[in-house]
């Protein structure tokens, strides 16, 4: 009786994979798997934003219920490490720009990246003795800012029209502190309007849609601003019966 496991071992014509066939095989393999990891990292990017912007959208809603409550916006934070308010002995903040006060508010330190976010408020509306209850309901100083198509700045709402703002500095996080006090150095020479919410006195913040394009006007752009409108404020502060 023939033994066919040894002629299929003696069979000329059957044969395993030679070596360029295997590294064919690899080299594919290898393709298709990095296409897919594109996708994942754009999902957990993604991911990330949409996150830092929901958190974002709660720390709004906190400060509204917080000026509800004291008839007044509270301060930026002591420290990276304190997130109560620094409020003086006067009443008036002891700064005007710094973190969100986290612990104050009950909210979230910081972003999906683990940097802490950044807060502005107009002394008018955060000093607890003589609040936006007794100061005119126009004293707003800050204005939010963008650019057009044509990369021109332009406002993006009215003039000194807003009270308080609040920012992410996104993934690159240039510019932003960790919890831990690190700060992120600014390795960018094109990232104009970054710098200028890192590093600005609180008055002015560029919202624009996101870019890692370093020619684009304004350069690189992947800040997360949120602010609340003037309208919303007042009305909130009007149907509480903090205004009448």
């Amino acid at each position: 009786m023939m033994n066919l496991t040894n002629s299929w071992v003696r069979n000329p014509h059957v044969r395993g994979f030679t070596l360029i066939e295997m590294a064919v095989v690899l080299a594919i393999l290898g393709l298709l798997i990095g296409g897919m990891l594109i996708p994942i990292g754009a999902q957990i990017d993604q991911k990330n934003y949409s996150n830092t912007k929901k958190s974002l959208e709660e720390a709004k809603e906190a400060l509204i219920g917080y000026a509800l409550t004291r008839g007044y916006l509270p301060c930026p934070a002591i420290s990276n490490e304190n997130g109560l308010e620094d409020r003086g002995a006067g009443g008036a903040c002891n700064e005007r720009v710094g973190f969100l006060p986290w612990e104050e508010l009950g909210v979230m330190p910081t972003d999906s990246w683990g940097h802490l976010y950044r807060y502005s408020v107009t002394p008018a509306f955060s000093n607890s003795i003589s609040s936006v209850l007794v100061s005119p309901l126009t004293n707003r100083d800050i204005t939010i800012k963008t650019r057009n198509a044509a990369g021109y700045v332009e406002n993006l709402s009215n003039l000194n029209d807003i009270p308080v703002a609040i920012m992410s500095h996104g993934r690159n996080g240039l510019g932003a502190t960790t919890k831990d006090g690190v700060l992120i150095t600014n390795t960018s020479l094109t990232n104009e309007d970054e710098v200028g919410n890192a590093s600005g006195a609180g008055l002015i913040f560029y919202a624009r849609t996101y870019t890692e394009n370093t020619a684009a006007d304004g350069g690189e752009f992947d800040d997360v601003v949120v602010w609340i409108s003037p309208n919303i404020y007042i009305s909130r502060m009007v149907a509480a019966g903090r205004l009448p």
